[in-house]
């Protein structure tokens, strides 16, 4: 799993608003990044931009390997049940060991509940499984500990620290304390237009 992403001189505009510029990182297989900052300054925006989903208003993005996001919305079928819900994205990203994530998440029980019944923590473990039955080694995760208990978060926190142990890349935006593996932390206000 070979990963490398880095950001040059990223500023970015919404609208009229100028968020932030000259916004840099370096991310190596192995590497952790928390961005922090207040909500509203733009920590969405950046990861969309890292992930190309959005063009930066100057700057540039290099990324090897292949990368997921996780955000606040559900990449689920809510009419589904959660085994054929997250069955439908297996057999597209060409998931090989699907079991491991369900136990990880304690997912296991929810299987036959329909999606849309599902809490905001369970749909979070659920949308989390996704990311890792895709086995791609930059991870891109915004608020990711948004509507999960404490035992939730720290499986969470596990599992990124063993994603960047077997040289994964993690880029976490958050207004949370979350545990990382060595990580460099930037805050977007220091970059506030």
């Amino acid at each position: 799993m070979q990963a490398r992403l880095v950001a040059k001189d990223i500023a970015c505009r919404r609208g009229e608003r100028l968020l932030f510029r000259g916004f840099s990182l370096a991310a190596d297989p192995g590497g952790a990044v928390h961005v922090t900052g207040a909500n509203g300054i733009g920590k969405s925006s950046l990861l969309r931009i890292l992930a190309g989903l959005l063009r930066p208003f100057t700057g540039t993005v290099e990324r090897e390997g292949a990368l997921g996001l996780v955000d606040e919305r559900l990449v689920l079928d809510t009419n589904l049940p959660l085994a054929r819900a997250l069955a439908f994205w297996e057999d597209i990203d060409g998931c090989r060991d699907p079991g491991r994530a369900l136990e990880v998440l304690q997912l296991g029980p929810l299987m036959d509940v329909p999606v849309r019944y599902l809490s905001t923590g369970q749909k979070k473990r659920a949308t989390l499984a996704r990311l890792i039955n895709r086995n791609c080694p930059i991870w891109l995760l915004d608020e990711p500990l948004n509507g999960l208990d404490s035992q939730a978060q720290k499986a969470f926190e596990a599992l990124i620290a063993l994603h960047c142990q077997g040289g994964g890349i993690a880029v976490v935006a958050s207004h949370q304390p979350i545990a990382l593996p060595a990580p460099q932390t930037l805050d977007l206000a220091e970059y506030a237009a």
